[in-house]
């Protein structure tokens, strides 16, 4: 087993980026990303090893956010102007797109369902494979994959119905 500071540096940058695409706020993604190494250390002799650790720590970010959730009461959405201001992340999906499809995917991402919305965030920014969406979502690879491809279908009928309006 890695010590943390290894782990730290190998993973924080994928923990934070997967909390910025649930809370759509840097600060507060910061603040739980430091939270969720803070839980690693003292949970680190209770990792079984039966998953990537990044997965594992996506699933303690992923509770942490929940418990936020419930001690605010309220579901943030991210903003039009918060998607704006998104760090570019070097995907295969992002290199294919110009600048302004890539804001034009973000806006129409917001009109999904928030499951949807997630497992693309997941795929596509945070780059990561079905089994892993998977398991920090608690279900099959297989269920990521067909839901992933559903997800992609709604996004087609937002780009279609946003293409019938501006006719």
């Amino acid at each position: 087993m890695q010590n943390i500071e290894e782990i730290y540096k190998q993973h924080s940058n994928t923990v934070y980026k997967y909390l910025f695409c649930l809370t759509g706020n840097e600060d507060l993604s910061e603040e739980l990303t430091q939270e969720t190494f803070a839980i690693a250390v003292k949970e680190i002799v209770k990792f079984k090893g039966n998953c990537k650790v990044s997965v594992w720590l996506c699933q303690i970010a992923k509770h942490l956010w929940y418990k936020e959730l419930k001690k605010n009461r309220k579901n943030k959405n991210i903003s039009i102007e918060e998607i704006e201001e998104l760090p570019e992340i070097e995907t295969t999906e992002d290199k294919v797109c110009k600048q302004e499809e890539k804001l034009k995917l973000f806006k129409d991402m917001q009109k999904l369902d928030e499951l949807s919305r997630e497992i693309l965030y997941l795929r596509m920014v945070g780059n990561l494979n079905f089994i892993e969406i998977g398991e920090i979502l608690g279900k099959t690879p297989n269920w990521a994959r067909v839901n992933f491809y559903r997800a992609k279908q709604k996004m087609k009928e937002v780009n279609e119905n946003g293409k019938k309006k501006r006719m």
